[in-house]
C-alpha cells in the first residue's frame, strides 16, 4: 500500500519506462498492403486514403524498392483486374495485376515476403467475394475458382496466399490445391473472422469492390459476435492455415486476444481502409496526433496478442520508428 508501493517509481523517465515496457514493437511485424492496377506509369492517390496509391507493376517496384530500404519485409497484394466478368476470371489469370506484381517484386527482391489476397470481390461485375446465382454467393463453386486464384499466385512466386472470401471450407481447398500442385511450401495466412464492417468500405472502394448494397453479411462475420470468431479460427486451423487474420483489426482485439489465447499461434491483425482514414482525417483537421494515434492503436493490437500488423501506415510506421 501506499506509501511503500509507488507505481510512479517505473514511469519517471524514458529509459526507466523502456526497461520495464510489457509489449514489444519492431518494424519485423509490420506488413505493408499494396493495390495494383493494369497499365503503366500510374501512382494513382486515393482520395479518402491520403498518402495512399493505386500502382501499376513498373512504379510498384519503386515503392517496393522505398520500403525495403526503411526495413519493412513483407507485403499484402491487392490487384484490379483490366475487365470484370460474372466469376472474376482474370483474378487467375497468369497475366493478371497480382502475378504480374509478384514476379516483378521477386525478381528485384527475392527474399521480401509476399502476401495475395485471394478473393474475388474486386474482380466481378457484381462485386461480391463469390460467384453470384440466385441472389446469394455459391460456397462451393467458389471454392474452385478460389483454387484457381491461390494456385496461379504460387507460381508466379507469392510466398502466402490470404483467402478472404469468408466461404466455408476455404483454407482446406486452397491447401489440397497448393498441395496437388506441389507449392507444399506456400502457406496460408487466412481471413478466418472476416467482420461485416463499416471500417472496410474504403478499402472495398479503393479496389473497385463496392457491391450495390453494400451488403456482405451472408458471409461475412456479425460484428456482435466473437465466440463465432473461434470457432472460425478451430475449423480453419484443422484445414492446414499456418496464420489466422482479424479483420479489422482495432474494433476486434478483443477477437485476437480470444484467437490468441485459444490457439497459441502466429495471430495477423488486418487494420484496413476505414481505420487509416479515420486517423487521416482527425489528424488532417487538427485533431488528433497522427503519430501518436497510429503508434497507440499498433500497441494495442500487439498487447491483444496480434504477432503480424498489417496497415496502410506501416510505411509511416517505419519512418517514426526510424
Amino acid at each position: 500500500m501506499f506509501p511503500t508501493h509507488r507505481m510512479r517509481r517505473l514511469r519517471k523517465s524514458e529509459n526507466v519506462r523502456r526497461l520495464v515496457r510489457e509489449t514489444g514493437f519492431s518494424i519485423d511485424r509490420l506488413v505493408y498492403p499494396l493495390i495494383v492496377v493494369p497499365g503503366m506509369g500510374k501512382a494513382e492517390p486515393i482520395p479518402w486514403m491520403p498518402d495512399v496509391y493505386r500502382f501499376s507493376v513498373d512504379r510498384l517496384m519503386d515503392e517496393i524498392r522505398s520500403i525495403v530500404q526503411l526495413g519493412i519485409r513483407s507485403v499484402l497484394l491487392y490487384g484490379i483486374p483490366e475487365a470484370k466478368d460474372e466469376e472474376g476470371s482474370e483474378a487467375y489469370s497468369p497475366a493478371g495485376t497480382v502475378q504480374r506484381a509478384v514476379r516483378a517484386i521477386k525478381h528485384l527482391i527475392p527474399d521480401l515476403v509476399v502476401i495475395t489476397d485471394v478473393c474475388l470481390c474486386q474482380y466481378t461485375t457484381h462485386g461480391h467475394c463469390g460467384i453470384f446465382e440466385a441472389g446469394s454467393v455459391q460456397n462451393d463453386a467458389t471454392l474452385e475458382i478460389l483454387q484457381r486464384v491461390a494456385l496461379s499466385h504460387a507460381q508466379a512466386g507469392a510466398d502466402f496466399v490470404a483467402p478472404s472470401s469468408m466461404m466455408d471450407g476455404q483454407v482446406a481447398a486452397l491447401r489440397e490445391a497448393l498441395d496437388r500442385d506441389y507449392f507444399e511450401e506456400v502457406g496460408i495466412v487466412s481471413v478466418s473472422a472476416r467482420y461485416a464492417s463499416a471500417y472496410d468500405t474504403p478499402l472495398y472502394q479503393a479496389v473497385d469492390a463496392v457491391v450495390a448494397d453494400d451488403d456482405r453479411r451472408a458471409y461475412q462475420m456479425d460484428p456482435a459476435n466473437a465466440y463465432e470468431a473461434l470457432r472460425e479460427a478451430a475449423l480453419d486451423i484443422e484445414e492446414g492455415a499456418d496464420v489466422i487474420m482479424v479483420q479489422p483489426a482495432l474494433p476486434y482485439v478483443d477477437v485476437i486476444r480470444r484467437v490468441k489465447e485459444a490457439y497459441q499461434m502466429p495471430v495477423a491483425a488486418c487494420s484496413t481502409g476505414g481505420e487509416y482514414a479515420m486517423i487521416k482525417a482527425a489528424a488532417q483537421n487538427g485533431w488528433i496526433d497522427e503519430q501518436q494515434a497510429v503508434l497507440e492503436n499498433v500497441q494495442a493490437m500487439r498487447r491483444a496478442g496480434a504477432d503480424l500488423i498489417v496497415t496502410f501506415h506501416a510505411k509511416a510506421i517505419a519512418q517514426w520508428l526510424a
